[in-house]
């Protein structure tokens, strides 16, 4: 059995996260103010390939990420105009989408399939990658996950410590309420849709420009949409909580290739799975916490009172809910 390098692993994990958090911060930003984008997955897939094949045929990796971002509020600002001024269903736009998305993206980018292309370089930050642990962990990567890294308290700092941030989950909460405070929620929602579709796009061209360089099918980072709308729910709705469940789940993928080499008996495919199953499991468990009756409990156990209070969470009152214009 092999050693393990802590610090490597931990790299590893903040790295391999760096996608999934900037798409799950995106779409908690999204639903925060009532709107659901189903096209996450396919988002991402195209959101890849675009910047892919940008950065491939211009040589500029930082045009990639650009056009890749742009890609992604585009496919959210359709879900937005679709749901919000066309009257259709928010849940199946979405999921259109997201299929039509996917296959566009493997049509499009079958030329360009496994071509070596441009990759964000990794920056180490100067003086501070050279602290013990922290250093190799936190301040050797690329800019992709120093920004992933730093959104994380940007998001909450906004969403919970900004007038503006009250506005967004007002509109989520009681669009009514809103609008008779001069806030218009479609438009509102059309903003923060389009802002978490940045995200999302920065997301998939992260995939394809630094964690998994390259492009073809498949790609490597199918169904990690599904995995940041699964975390939005396994955090609460809360930018830390769903950032926390992107690293478990990047954690769970990177165990899995070490068991790999420790099992060489047990099928690769099986450690491959497994992180997918695992979150599900947790999701469940988050939900069983949210039962009447443990709370009953937790008032007669002040130690499950913490326990509760980490996985608790709740949609937003008005998430999916058509706003009608009027109060």
């Amino acid at each position: 059995m092999h050693e393990i390098d802590l610090s490597l692993l931990l790299a590893g994990v903040v790295a391999g996260a760096a996608p999934i958090v900037l798409a799950g911060l995106g779409e908690t930003m999204t639903e925060k103010s009532g709107l659901i984008n189903l096209s996450l997955d396919g988002s991402i897939l195209l959101s890849a390939m675009a910047a892919f094949v940008t950065a491939y045929l211009s040589h500029s990796g930082l045009f990639g990420f650009l056009v890749g971002a742009l890609v992604g509020a585009g496919l959210a600002g359709l879900v937005a105009l679709f749901s919000l001024y066309l009257h259709q269903s928010q849940v199946a736009v979405g999921f259109v989408l997201t299929l039509t998305a996917r296959d566009l993206a493997y049509f499009l980018g079958n030329p360009y399939a496994r071509l070596p292309g441009p990759q964000a370089a990794v920056h180490p930050v100067p003086l501070l990658d050279k602290i013990p642990l922290l250093g190799p962990v936190l301040f050797s990567h690329s800019w992709p996950v120093y920004l992933s890294l730093a959104l994380i308290p940007l998001c909450w700092w906004y969403i919970y410590r900004t007038p503006l941030g009250l506005q967004l989950r007002s509109m989520g909460e009681h669009p009514q309420a809103a609008y008779a405070r001069s806030i218009d929620p479609r438009k509102g929602q059309l903003l923060y849709a389009l802002a978490g579709g940045l995200l999302v796009g920065l997301a998939g061209a992260t995939f394809a420009l630094a964690t998994k360089p390259g492009w073809g099918r498949p790609q490597g980072a199918e169904g990690t949409g599904w995995i940041a709308l699964a975390l939005v729910i396994f955090g609460g709705w809360h930018p830390v909580k769903v950032a926390a469940g992107a690293y478990l789940f990047s954690f769970l993928q990177i165990l899995g290739i070490y068991l790999q080499e420790w099992l060489p008996s047990v099928p690769a495919q099986v450690f491959q799975v497994a992180p997918f199953p695992l979150m599900i499991f947790t999701l469940l468990l988050i939900s069983l916490a949210q039962k009447e009756s443990l709370h009953h409990l937790a008032a007669e156990r002040p130690w499950l009172r913490p326990i509760l209070k980490a996985f608790s969470g709740s949609a937003p009152s008005a998430l999916g809910k058509e706003w009608s214009g009027r109060p």
